[in-house]
């Protein structure tokens, strides 16, 4: 495997304690990256004091109209973001998939690794009710939707 040294080492998101040592766990290589947009799209714009700028203004779109252009707006805004608040990754595609039964939409993220130039994904749970809503680890340690069904897995090489 590659060194990734060089994309970071942060705190894991959600925080946990090792049970072995007692100390916050860790988190390094492109699952830093992943948790680092995770926690850009929680975050809402203007929470922190130090650094107002950061993060997302996706709470904003709770209750929004789900047309086209919304939908639209609200995947620009998504990839306007993370290109912002995260310089490790580029050519974000941001695909969305609205469930009116569940009143959720599925944000589909899938994004470039520029230091080790490799392709990423992610799935995020946007609720339009506002609601907390569970989410699960799948085999591989990502956090997912608790009960999204569609495709989930790393992307390999894509022909675009």
């Amino acid at each position: 495997m590659a060194d990734t040294k060089f994309l970071g080492t942060g705190c894991k998101f959600p925080v946990e304690i090792d049970p072995a040592t007692g100390r916050f766990m860790t988190v390094s290589g492109n699952r830093s990256v992943k948790e680092s947009i995770y926690l850009i799209l929680m975050t809402q714009r203007t929470e922190r004091l130090v650094r107002p700028s950061f993060g997302s203004d996706i709470m904003n779109f709770t209750f929004m109209d789900t047309g086209t252009t919304m939908m639209s707006i609200l995947r620009r805004d998504i990839a306007q973001t993370i290109m912002d608040n995260e310089p490790r990754v580029a050519d974000i595609d941001v695909t969305t998939e609205y469930r009116d039964k569940q009143g959720v939409i599925y944000i589909n993220l899938e994004y470039l690794v520029r230091d080790t130039n490799t392709r990423d994904n992610m799935v995020f749970p946007f609720y339009l009710d506002n609601g907390t809503k569970e989410m699960a680890e799948n085999e591989e340690g990502d956090m997912i939707p608790d009960g999204y069904e569609g495709e989930y897995n790393d992307l390999e090489e894509s022909g675009s």
